[in-house]
């Protein structure tokens, strides 16, 4: 780990002069020597750098919805072409350029902070051996080993050694519990997260190997950064928890405002819509009008969700336009009423179990169409033979009718010939 901060060591003299200026501001308030100083700081470079990269959290967004629509026709390409992995590659490039998708932009924000975090990383363990880094002098590199978060040193790892932790000024059970607690907090947030994501924000009537993949990432990350967690200084574990907290806290935002079409987040969301219409009358906010707008603009190929939804306002005597608004309309309540009432007219269909145990049933007086049924010595002759005129047989029936083969229409035995 000491190895690939050391790559990230360019940036260090930025991200140590970041938390120098929040530490000036938190040391006025808390007093320069406290954990309270020194880890709000930590807290407030997390929260600057992620409010760089919300338009990178968006783009990060629209991808994995993307990508998500798209799983039905890679999976219909890998099937074409799986004997020609080149043809393979070019199509899915194609697929991805004419939808305007990059597969790598579901990992940008995690790339685009990996440098502040290693970056972190070597000032907090220069900090722990004592070095001067970046803006962080000799006053400042004492006032930072002398902050404790919950008798925990900044700078103190779970794997350190007791002598180790006690030249910081702490015992090795408070930071192994302090570590302890911050590493399940930080992979319970991680899988969370994730978990919120597969089960609210995912439409579930596709099923692709994508969301597979998900549901095993789910599992796998939080016990990846947990093995990890036990090699983070102090520090650092409230670098990655705040940070996981504001994934969590901007996702489900994001998942509550705007939800992936057909997911149950996007259900609760236009059931919250249509209760916001119904005592209003209007739709209220530009978000919710742009989300009238899109639905509007699918026409047919709408979602059941969006269908219920347009027939909820139909019901209520109003129909979306394509501005985003509602109007008054007497055709949606009567168009509504009409289909709900043909719906209740349409008679259930019989299995066919039912059919054959009712066709089978003796007794019965009359068929469906009400004439008299037919008895197994009335069997009715094609009207083809009415036309013919009674004459000798064909040739070759004296031969059918002795060998018990007989072929086309016969006329009816009357029943005293039997």
């Amino acid at each position: 780990m000491d190895t690939i901060a050391s790559l990230f060591s360019f940036i260090t003299w930025p991200v140590s002069w970041v938390i120098v200026q929040f530490h000036k501001l938190y040391g006025a308030i808390f007093g320069p020597d406290t954990g309270w100083a020194w880890g709000l700081s930590i807290v407030s470079l997390v929260v600057l750098i992620r409010i760089c990269l919300i338009p990178l959290f968006v783009k990060q967004i629209k991808s994995t919805r993307n990508m998500q629509v798209l799983q039905p026709k890679m999976k219909a390409i890998q099937e074409r072409y799986k004997s020609d992995k080149q043809r393979q590659s070019e199509e899915m490039m194609k697929l991805y350029k004419e939808t305007g998708t990059n597969p790598l932009s579901s990992c940008l924000p995690i790339i685009a902070q990996s440098p502040f975090f290693f970056a972190l990383y070597h000032v907090l363990s220069a900090i722990a051996s004592n070095k001067k880094i970046g803006v962080i002098d000799q006053s400042l590199l004492d006032s930072a080993r002398q902050a404790h978060i919950f008798g925990a040193p900044l700078a103190a790892k779970f794997m350190d050694s007791a002598d180790k932790v006690e030249a910081l000024g702490a015992s090795l059970t408070d930071v192994r519990v302090v570590t302890a607690v911050m590493i399940v907090m930080m992979s319970a947030s991680q899988f969370f997260t994730q978990r919120q994501l597969m089960t609210k924000n995912v439409d579930l009537t596709v099923k692709t190997p994508y969301m597979q993949q998900q549901k095993m990432l789910m599992y796998i990350f939080p016990l990846i950064f947990a093995v990890m967690g036990i090699n983070f200084p102090v520090g650092v574990l409230v670098y990655w928890l705040t940070t996981n907290v504001w994934t969590m806290g901007q996702q489900m935002y994001v998942i509550n405002q705007n939800p992936t079409p057909g997911s149950k987040a996007q259900e609760q969301y236009l059931g919250r819509l249509l209760k916001s219409v119904t005592s209003h009358g209007e739709v209220r906010g530009r978000t919710r009008r742009n989300t009238v707008k899109r639905i509007v603009a699918k026409g047919t190929d709408r979602n059941d969700i969006e269908r219920k939804f347009v027939t909820g306002l139909a019901k209520l005597g109003l129909a979306p336009q394509e501005d985003g608004t509602v109007t008054k309309s007497d055709t949606a309540v009567a168009e509504a009423e009409g289909g709900a009432a043909q719906r209740r007219q349409q008679p259930k269909r019989q299995t066919k179990a039912k059919r054959q145990t009712t066709a089978g049933q003796p007794g019965k007086d009359t068929d469906s169409s009400g004439s008299e049924p037919k008895t197994s010595l009335q069997k009715s002759a094609p009207q083809d033979d009415k036309s013919k005129p009674a004459g000798k047989p064909a040739s070759g029936s004296s031969r059918q009718a002795k060998s018990g083969q007989r072929k086309g229409p016969q006329r009816p035995k009357h029943p005293s010939k039997k």
